[in-house]
């Protein structure tokens, strides 16, 4: 029975790749976001690494993922409604401008930063997820309040990095940085996000949207541990340095 599942996903898949429309515009999207690396590593940014303009690239994302996701929401006073419904034309939107940035950073992450296993996973499930919420127009509240909640701490987690490249590491721009980033982290994926998970799994979703949702909850538990273990490590930091100069 699981095969047929299975088999019958794929076949839905097939019919749905060859529709011209979509998959134009799915690709169209992925050479915009890869274009406008290109012009920041090669024009306006030549003496930056490659993940500086990388990170740049996200940082547009996020600014235009959370727009597009925000503008989708029909009714503020109930973001997570309608569930398991047909996704809205606006949803439908936001949803493909971030499938065709993750395609992208998949990508380039794999150039720049082929060792990272837990980024890698991070992308395989919101490339799938987003994939099948666009091309099915479905599921469209869940997957997109998913995508806001994942690109509310992203800010910060690029900025992290990008303020190395201008030695402001060891600053305290960048302890107030990671103190935003482990705030907001915590509240959006582990206070926030375990709700949107249950409610997913609770409506009539299709499997792959609710294998998708335990996914990123797991791959968020992650990072909340390494987050936890960044946290302990700069307070010991603190305390030694501290203790040096007594």
């Amino acid at each position: 029975m699981a095969m047929a599942m299975v088999m019958k996903y794929v076949e839905e898949w097939d019919e749905r790749l060859q529709e011209p429309r979509e998959g134009k515009a799915l690709l169209l999207a992925v050479l915009a976001w890869s274009a406008a690396f290109a012009t920041l590593r090669f024009v306006l940014l030549p003496k930056r690494s490659g993940d500086f303009c990388n990170r740049f690239v996200s940082q547009l994302h996020v600014v235009v993922a959370l727009v597009l996701s925000s503008l989708s929401v029909q009714d503020w006073s109930h973001p997570f409604h309608p569930l398991a419904a047909p996704a809205s034309p606006l949803q439908i939107r936001a949803m493909s401008v971030s499938l065709a940035y993750f395609v992208y950073d998949f990508l380039c992450c794999l150039i720049l930063a082929p060792g990272d296993i837990s980024t890698a996973v991070h992308h395989i499930v919101s490339i799938l997820s987003l994939a099948y919420g666009f091309f099915y127009a479905t599921s469209g509240t869940e997957l997109v309040a998913c995508l806001w909640l994942m690109e509310l701490s992203n800010p910060f987690m690029h900025a992290r990095e990008m303020l190395k490249d201008f030695g402001l590491k060891d600053t305290w721009v960048n302890l107030c940085n990671d103190a935003c980033f482990a705030l907001i982290f915590t509240c959006a994926r582990l206070v926030i996000g375990p709700y949107l998970v249950f409610v997913t799994l609770r409506a009539n979703n299709p499997l792959l949207v609710k294998l998708g949702a335990v996914g990123m909850q797991l791959v968020s538990l992650f990072w909340f541990y390494k987050i936890v273990r960044l946290v302990r490590y700069k307070l010991l930091k603190g305390y030694r340095s501290r203790s040096k100069k007594l």
